[in-house]
């Protein structure tokens, strides 16, 4: 057989070779792709989720954004205003009460008056200009006044540009204080249109010289202020826009992260879209931090420009305004009271930061470096100069409003301060306890005091102090230091007594002799004179002069201790009070407040008013919420009160007040009554002039004896404070139902002006005496002083 032929295996070999090349060549299916490229599933699914996140969450932002922005960005405070200084020819004013008036309104002494809220003086002759100001019952606006004093009151009150004389002026009130939210911030809000332009000139040279450029954030800047931190090794410049800042301080939390910071960015581009520049930066100027006042923030330059320099922000010059910027940096670091020369020189360079972008020239900047820092020694519009006011007026707003609506709805409070009054009584005050602890050889801080200064007929608080410390918002003790009143209490007994006519008048005579009761419990209560003695049979007028407590229990009980405390209640205690025997000789015990309370009955002629701290409210727009009109009632017939008020005439000139004429003149007439307590723990002084009616209480906060009686404690202050305030007389008016007769001092019968001794006595018409004394006999020759008078 032949062979067999071989298969061409070179040929074979080459057909495989091209159909494995053939195979190579073939397109990749979409099934082998998946398999080779299995993170760009991972990618663009990562990708879509990370676009869906963010999206959501720059929603969520956005949303966050536009309820706080666009809803109520802050909880605005309550501001509280003393009462406005009203001018008219004949007002009692003095050069030195005007111009601290003018000063503490911020006004501005110049040479010659050109603008607003300025004053000058030559002599006696004022000129000044007053502001706008939206009262309760319509703008006032502004005006150029010309004053002059003659004395001690208004001689002539004439407008400056016409020359035409005036009635009555009111300059606008000084802001005291405001009642904040309870995280302490407090502001007075601008808008856009007040901020002056060297203000928005200072902050865009200062903080963001692109600000109405970039769109949020500025990139340019934050890579400025990265490479010159990495130069530095250390944060020595920041990149953030005004509209970061006001997103870190607006809307979030002050922590240090990435992530905050990448919240900061997004929500400020945010921002950026959805609002105008001019809308951010009013926000930005109302926010940013500039200071603390003890517990209060003091945010927005509003209120920095009176926490500062006490005027508002448009009468701020170009130096003062820079000062302000230049606190953005570090309001603590740069606080121009602690640290006057850091503050200078951040100040001045804010201005050169100014003239080197072109706001400002150089020769404008040097003259405005040259100027001192202008701050003045406290800020205005803190409670801290008032707090035991401010306390009282809130007090007596929580009767009408919300604690919410007080703090965050940007109530206007008109109050009755008299911003004068309340610095004289907090100096005297704080003087007088010095004087009587070194003179009672005391350790410095031992004694403390409480004042009330109220209007006697329309019961206005003119002025209250707390204690010794006016600015220390601690313990009220004109409100809560409820302390027993001692003898204070007696004219209201008196006044009982007057009350019945028939039984009693100044002549009647009282016995001053020793007293014994026994309780339920069988403890005998033997109360005595100051001086331990009993005077016998006493003439009313002389046992309430000398304060004889013996002859007061016995009238006292002759008349009912539920009758007193019966009166005390129309007087205006509302306290409950226990009738019993003690509580005839002040075993009572009440604030200064509610002293001051019922003798304003007495200093008003019977009739009450309830002491009052407020007169208007309005919203923030200036619309009436509510008023507190004067409320008057008779409590009491003017005859036994006008008896009583001679009385108290008396007390100062011959019984326990007599030591007021240390500090006022014989011819000045006033009313008042001392009082002390057991162990000498508390000295009270109540009394009253023509136009003040004032309440003093002196003692301890522990309780231990003060060793001061009524006379030698409180009555003293209530004289240095007296003479400060240049008190008008009393000049009582007599009712048509009082007659003057001639008595006997000592038997209290009918006498004549000619009779040794003899004394013209006011009784009400039908209780004169009808016994006669042995100086007129059977007759009266030539009649009274009186007929003769008139015959």
């Amino acid at each position: 057989m032949p062979p067999a032929k071989k298969k061409p295996v070179r040929k074979k070999n080459a057909a495989v070779r091209k159909k494995v090349v053939r195979r190579k060549r073939k397109p990749a299916s979409k099934k082998s792709a998946r398999r080779g490229f299995p993170w760009l599933k991972w990618l663009l699914g990562l990708t879509l989720l990370a676009m869906l996140v963010v999206g959501g969450y720059s929603l969520y932002l956005s949303q966050v954004v536009r309820i706080k922005f666009e809803g109520k960005r802050w909880a605005i405070p309550a501001r509280v205003y003393a009462r406005p200084l009203e001018l008219y020819v004949g007002a009692n004013l003095t050069t030195e009460r005007l111009q601290a008036e003018l000063r503490a309104l911020g006004y501005r002494k110049v040479k010659k008056v050109g603008s607003v809220a300025q004053w000058s003086r030559s002599g006696s002759h004022f000129v000044f200009q007053t502001r706008d100001f939206l009262f309760w019952d319509g703008m006032e606006p502004s005006r150029r006044v010309s004053l002059r004093i003659g004395g001690s009151t208004v001689a002539a009150l004439k407008d400056a540009a016409s020359g035409k004389s005036l009635d009555v002026l009111r300059l606008e009130p000084p802001e005291i204080g405001s009642i904040y939210p309870s995280h302490k911030e407090d502001r007075v809000l601008v808008r856009r249109d007040e901020l002056p332009d060297h203000l928005v000139a200072a902050l865009l040279a200062a903080e963001d010289r692109d600000y109405f450029h970039h769109h949020g954030i500025n990139l340019y800047s934050i890579a400025r202020a990265l490479m010159a931190n990495v130069r530095a090794g250390r944060t020595v410049q920041g990149g953030s826009t005004l509209t970061q800042q006001l997103v870190k301080n607006f809307f979030l939390t002050p922590e240090r992260s990435l992530w905050r910071k990448a919240n900061e960015a997004l929500m400020a581009i945010i921002l950026d879209a959805r609002y105008g520049k001019d809308e951010i930066l009013e926000a930005y100027a109302n926010e940013v931090f500039l200071g603390q006042d003890g517990d209060r923030a003091i945010h927005g330059f509003g209120l920095a420009a009176y926490y500062y320099f006490n005027r508002p922000l448009n009468e701020l010059n170009l130096a003062e305004t820079a000062l302000l910027v230049g606190l953005l940096k570090g309001a603590s670091y740069y606080n121009p009271r602690k640290h006057p020369e850091r503050a200078l020189q951040r100040r001045n360079l804010v201005l050169q930061l100014m003239v080197d972008q072109g706001f400002i020239d150089q020769k404008t900047a040097d003259k405005a470096m040259k100027q001192p820092l202008g701050v003045g020694k406290k800020g205005r519009l803190s409670n801290a100069r008032h707090p035991a006011f401010i306390d009282l007026v809130r007090r007596q707003l929580q009767r009408d409003y919300q604690e919410e609506d007080l703090t965050s709805e940007g109530l206007r409070i008109f109050t009755t301060l008299d911003p004068w009054a309340q610095q004289l009584l907090d100096k005297q005050i704080s003087s007088g306890l010095s004087s009587l602890e070194k003179h009672r050889k005391l350790p410095a801080g031992t004694l403390q005091a409480a004042m009330v200064l109220v209007s006697p007929q329309g019961g206005e608080i003119r002025a209250l102090s707390g204690g010794r410390e006016a600015g220390y918002a601690g313990f009220n003790r004109a409100l809560d230091a409820v302390r027993p009143i001692g003898s204070l209490i007696k004219p209201v007994i008196y006044l009982l007594a007057l009350s019945h006519p028939d039984d009693y008048s100044l002549v009647t005579l009282l016995e001053d002799e020793p007293v014994h009761l026994k309780d339920a419990r069988g403890r005998v209560w033997s109360p005595k004179n100051y001086d331990k003695k009993a005077h016998g049979l006493v003439p009313l007028h002389r046992a309430l002069a000398k304060s004889y407590n013996l002859a007061t229990v016995h009238l006292g009980l002759a008349l009912g201790v539920r009758n007193v405390v019966s009166l005390l209640h129309s007087l205006g205690v509302q306290r409950e009070l226990s009738p019993l025997p003690s509580l005839l000789l002040g075993a009572v015990s009440l604030s200064p407040l509610e002293v001051a309370q019922f003798y304003q009955v007495f200093a008003a002629a019977g009739f009450r008013s309830p002491l009052r701290a407020i007169r208007e409210i309005v919203d923030a727009q200036g619309q009436p919420l509510q008023r507190y009109p004067l409320e008057v009632a008779q409590v009491a017939e003017p005859g036994p009160v006008y008896l009583l008020d001679r009385n108290l005439v008396e007390v100062m000139r011959a019984g326990t007040g007599r030591g007021i004429r240390r500090y006022l003149p014989e011819s000045l007439e006033v009313a008042g009554k001392t009082g002390t307590t057991d162990e000498l723990r508390d000295s009270w002084f109540a009394g009253f002039s023509g136009d003040w009616l004032a309440v003093a209480w002196v003692g301890r906060d522990d309780n231990k004896p003060a060793g001061l009686t009524g006379s030698s404690g409180a009555l003293v202050l209530w004289g240095r404070v007296m003479k400060a305030l240049k008190p008008q007389p009393l000049g009582l008016l007599s009712p048509e139902d009082i007659v003057y007769i001639w008595v006997d001092p000592q038997t209290g019968y009918l006498s004549a002006d000619y009779c040794e001794g003899a004394i013209a006595m006011p009784f009400i018409r039908g209780s004169e005496p009808q016994l006669r004394s042995d100086c007129l006999g059977e007759e009266r020759p030539g009649g009274s002083f009186f007929e003769r008078l008139f015959d």
